[in-house]
């Protein structure tokens, strides 16, 4: 298994990589008899790493091969899935095709590299099982890859179900994911990916609101809020700024930016990532807030004392408080209009822990 030696922590493989290599010691049987254990494949990067077979089986004209996913030190859902394809030999000249088994999702909504109908087999692994059959074929004195891959994970619509599938129609299982077939620990690449492909779907089906949210409280809040349909809710976590670079590469008409004030005061300080490693409220900048809306010296004190955005705005008092929300509410927005740098209506709402709006401005 690779390592990332930066960050000492152990690299993984995306479940196209793995689905690539299960293809490609199937197609080795169909053509051959016999399995290659481990199976080595070429990454677009030219990584040349081996896979174990978990399964492998083989009848006439057809074989199957499994291998298990290892996303090294990445917390990923899959990680231990067990990815099958089945390959069968296709009529001459028909190229190679890719079928949804048990647990691999289907495309139901437009807006995906995918048309609807699709097998949730993304482009990137669609290419990289391609290449890989091409040079079986080649290897054993075929002009061609003919065959039809089936590509399955036991268990996969329950593991789907901790994912955004759901919301971006893909029903039945998971995606075979990877562009470059590696899963680099903690680079949240697929969550990224569900945010550019819920946006993507969201503009396919004529949402002209979005609202990208920091949490679940917040997205239940901003959706009875405006009452919008879920393909219109974008699952943003911390990463604000990405969201709002990808809008602006893909506009929308209007963008609610909902979360909780200490989130929001992260935004308006002018963090893009919102993570607590990545940043952290400034809480004598907010105490100084509170001195220019009027508060006296005492609660600035103790507001400055505060050990969280949440225990600041306890100190703020009631006097005080809303005022303070609102002022954060209109410089995170400014950020986010500056981020967009685009024509999109942007409106900012913070909730507090129970979902109350308790600070709105723009849009």
């Amino acid at each position: 298994m690779a390592d990332d030696g930066t960050r000492g922590l152990r690299r993984g493989w995306t479940t196209g990589a793995c689905a690539a290599a299960a293809a490609r010691a199937a197609y080795t049987a169909v053509l051959t008899g016999k399995f290659p254990d481990p199976v080595t494949i070429r990454l677009p990067g030219g990584a040349r790493p081996a896979f174990p077979l978990a399964l492998h089986e083989t009848s006439s004209g057809f074989a199957r091969a499994g291998v298990t996913k290892d996303a090294g030190d990445d917390p990923d859902v899959t990680h231990g899935a067990l990815v099958i394809a089945d390959v069968a030999e296709a009529s001459p000249g028909s190229g190679v095709s890719f079928r949804a088994g048990a647990g691999v999702g289907t495309v139901t909504k437009p807006g995906l590299a995918l048309g609807v109908g699709e097998p949730a087999i993304n482009p990137g692994p669609r290419a990289l099982i391609a290449e890989m059959l091409r040079e079986v074929a080649d290897e054993n004195g075929r002009a061609a890859a003919d065959a039809i891959v089936t590509l399955s994970i036991p268990n996969g619509e329950a593991l789907a179900a901790k994912t955004l599938n759901a919301r971006l129609g893909i029903v039945g299982g998971l995606s075979i994911l990877g562009t470059t077939g590696i899963v680099i620990p903690f680079s949240c690449s697929a969550w990224l990916h569900s945010i550019h492909r819920g946006i993507d779907v969201a503009r396919a089906m004529g949402c002209a609101h979005l609202a990208a949210s920091t949490g679940s409280v917040s997205e239940r809040a901003v959706q009875r809020l405006h009452a919008l349909p879920e393909e219109a809710l974008i699952d943003m976590g911390d990463f604000v700024g990405a969201t709002l670079k990808y809008l602006r590469r893909h506009p929308v008409p209007r963008l609610t930016i909902a979360g909780g004030f200490g989130k929001l005061a992260k935004l308006a300080q002018g963090a893009l990532d919102l993570h607590s490693g990545k940043s952290r409220v400034d809480i004598a900048l907010l105490a100084e807030e509170l001195r220019g809306l009027g508060a006296p010296s005492a609660i600035v004190d103790v507001a400055r004392q505060a050990a969280g955005a949440g225990e600041l705005l306890v100190a703020a008092t009631p006097g005080f408080a809303p005022p303070l929300v609102q002022r954060i509410a209109v410089q995170a927005r400014q950020v986010a209009l500056a981020t967009l740098a685009g024509e999109s209506a942007i409106e900012v709402a913070i909730f507090d822990r129970q979902g109350g709006l308790i600070g709105c401005t723009g849009a």
